[in-house]
C-alpha cells in the first residue's frame, strides 16, 4: 500500500511539472505573442495605408471584389493587409518559439519543414484573425485599430493550441 501511494505522489508530481511546464510555455507564447503582435499590426498598418495608396493595388483588389462577388474593395483591402502582416509576423514567431518557447522540442533547429508546418498551422489562426478582423468592422462598426486588437485575442487561442499540439510536438525518437 505504501509503494502505491509513493507512485500515486509521483504521478501527481508529474502531473504538475506538466501542467506547469504547460504554463510556462504559454506565458513565453503569449510574451513572444505581445511583440509579434506589435510586429503584426505595424506591418498591417503600413500595408493598409500602402494598398489604399496604390492605384493598382486598389484597381485589382476592386476587381476582385467585384470578380468573387464577395463585399466591398474595403474588405478586399483589409484581408490583403492582413495576410501580408500575418505571414510577416508569422515568420518571426516561428523564429522565437523555436529558439525559446518550444526550443527543447525543436533543439532550437530552424527548419524549412517545421517553418512550413508552423505557417500552415497558423493558418487556423489566420482565418480566426482574418474573420474576426472582418465581422468587428463591418457588423459591430468598429474601428479597425479596435478590431485588429481583438482579430489578434481571437487568434491567439488558436495559434498556441496547433503550435502546442500540431508543430512542437514531442516526437519518438525513432520519428526525428
Amino acid at each position: 500500500m505504501a509503494s502505491y501511494s509513493s507512485e500515486a505522489r509521483r504521478v501527481k508530481l508529474t502531473d504538475v511539472r506538466r501542467r506547469g511546464a504547460i504554463g510556462i510555455k504559454a506565458i513565453s507564447f503569449a510574451l513572444i505573442g505581445v511583440l509579434n503582435t506589435a510586429v503584426d499590426y505595424s506591418v498591417f498598418l503600413l500595408a493598409r495605408a500602402a494598398l489604399k495608396r496604390m492605384l493598382a493595388a486598389s484597381t485589382i483588389l476592386a476587381a476582385l471584389s467585384g470578380w468573387c462577388d464577395c463585399g466591398w474593395p474595403e474588405i478586399s483591402l483589409l484581408i490583403a493587409a492582413n495576410m501580408t502582416s500575418w505571414l510577416v509576423a508569422a515568420t518571426g514567431s516561428y523564429v522565437l518559439n523555436s529558439s525559446i518557447t518550444f526550443a527543447a522540442e525543436s533543439e532550437r533547429k530552424l527548419t524549412w519543414r517545421a517553418y512550413a508546418t508552423f505557417v500552415v498551422s497558423g493558418i487556423g489562426g489566420l482565418i480566426a484573425n482574418t474573420a474576426a478582423l472582418v465581422l468587428v468592422t463591418q457588423i459591430l462598426l468598429l474601428p479597425v485599430s479596435i478590431a485588429k486588437a481583438i482579430a489578434v485575442l481571437a487568434s491567439f487561442i488558436v495559434n498556441f493550441s496547433l503550435a502546442h499540439l500540431v508543430v512542437f510536438r514531442v516526437r519518438a525518437p525513432y520519428l526525428r
